[in-house]
């Protein structure tokens, strides 16, 4: 299960990752350091949301 959600974290966290930046631009937030906080914030929120993800799949099975 981990492997899996390894490999869905990287799809995951670059998806939520894009929406954090995509927010702090909306938001009119320019700066870099802000840009790459949400970015950051975008990718550490991807672990529990792909360890569950992961989870509900191997219930699947």
């Amino acid at each position: 299960m981990t492997r899996l959600a390894l490999i869905l974290h990287l799809l995951i966290g670059t998806t939520l990752s894009g929406v954090g930046v995509l927010v702090a631009l909306v938001i009119g937030q320019v700066t870099v350091s802000a840009i790459v906080i949400a970015a950051a914030l975008g990718f550490v929120l991807a672990v529990p949301v792909s360890w569950q993800v992961a989870k509900r799949l191997y219930e699947l099975r």
